[in-house]
């Protein structure tokens, strides 16, 4: 009666029923997972969000199926981009439906890393596109081994996606890489996603990252962003599409994205008429998080030594090898009461690594690790 799209096995896993059976139970949970700015207290501020909401051109309907213009000229602004080669969406997770249907007939591919934000399987088979993964691999930081995008590509590929920075492993692409990636790309006739939500938050200020794509001029680029992580917005659902390259691949490009986008017309006016606004005022906000994170981090780095992280909000930890990452996340929960991410979650080769959230507050942050530290001297 329904889909194979969607035959997905829905089973709580061992880590929500933990988590499920203590709140049943009343007790608290030192929540070192959160990612929502807002609940984590770092407010973008509700005076600021209201009012630019009250707008009386909000009431008129006369979309625009690339966004209203003053929108994507304030995205333009923030991305040093033409507002002409930008596309609203509702989120960035549309933007990636919308780039699969652009990009791949049934069956066809995609590129993605791993270990990453376990999104794009889900994502591609909506689509009925396959996706296909490439390996990140550290060693004094990230990196993708040269001739790994080589080895991955087939016939059937028609995009290779990237994040940065990688959630969760905080990792930017190197000078380098991009050179190698548009190579291939080009040569190759394949797209590049650039996945920059976190783009904002960079913690490294090496020369060798490559903070974004833009200027990448030889393939077809699309670049994603969207208030959830610049403005720490998610409820206000607007991403958008960069749309970089060849100028006759990106006109070509557009024309398409366009016919897309006027089929479902999914952003909303009033959040695009305050998109404006919430953009110019990003600073201070961006500033306060960046503030959270960097203290969190150093937090943890007195409790252990995570691997590199140059963006982003989230750190992996290192756990003994004494069980697996599973046994040991579902054990903070039951004996501890703090909630963290096994790493397999992010599709991770290798266990046991645990992922944590560096939104928390302060105190709830020291205390997590405090009770992490205490279980790892038991084990």
């Amino acid at each position: 009666m329904f889909s194979s799209r969607l035959d997905w096995e829905a089973r709580p896993n061992r880590l929500a029923e933990a988590l499920e059976k203590r709140r049943l139970a009343g007790l608290p949970v030192l929540d070192l997972t959160e990612s929502n700015p807002g609940r984590a207290g770092i407010e973008f501020g509700a005076g600021e969000i209201l009012e630019a909401l009250d707008d009386a051109r909000s009431i008129s309907y006369e979309p625009d199926a690339r966004g209203l213009l003053e929108a994507r000229e304030a995205v333009a602004r923030y991305q040093g981009a033409s507002p002409d080669d930008i596309v609203l969406t509702a989120s960035t997770s549309e933007a990636y439906s919308m780039l699969f249907k652009l990009l791949c007939d049934p069956g066809g591919e995609i590129l993605a890393p791993r270990p990453s934000y376990p999104l794009f399987d889900y994502l591609a088979r909506l689509e009925s596109v396959e996706v296909r993964h490439y390996s990140l691999l550290f060693h004094e930081g990230w990196w993708v081994e040269p001739g790994e995008w080589e080895r991955r590509v087939t016939p059937r590929t028609r995009a290779i996606v990237v994040v940065n920075p990688n959630n969760p492993t905080g990792s930017y692409l190197r000078r380098g890489e991009v050179e190698r990636l548009s190579r291939l790309c080009a040569d190759r006739g394949i797209a590049i996603v650039s996945d920059e939500v976190f783009a904002d938050y960079r913690l490294d200020p090496s020369p060798e990252i490559a903070p974004t794509l833009a200027g990448v001029e030889d393939a077809l680029t699309f670049r994603l962003g969207g208030l959830s992580k610049s403005c720490g917005l998610p409820q206000m659902k607007l991403g958008w599409i960069v749309v970089g390259g060849p100028a006759a691949t990106r006109a070509a490009a557009m024309r398409r994205l366009e016919l897309i986008a006027d089929t479902y017309l999914s952003v909303s006016a009033p959040v695009q008429h305050a998109a404006a606004r919430w953009l110019a005022r990003r600073t201070p906000f961006q500033e306060r998080l960046l503030s959270r994170v960097r203290g969190n981090l150093e937090v943890l780095r007195g409790f252990t030594t995570p691997p590199r992280v140059e963006g982003g909000w989230y750190a992996i930890m290192r756990l003994p090898a004494t069980r697996s990452e599973e046994d040991w996340v579902v054990d903070l929960v039951d004996r501890h009461g703090v909630s963290i991410q096994p790493g397999y979650f992010y599709d991770f080769q290798t266990e046991p690594f645990a992922i944590v959230s560096l939104l928390p507050k302060p105190e709830i942050f020291v205390e997590g690790i405090r009770r992490i530290g205490n279980a790892l001297d038991e084990s």
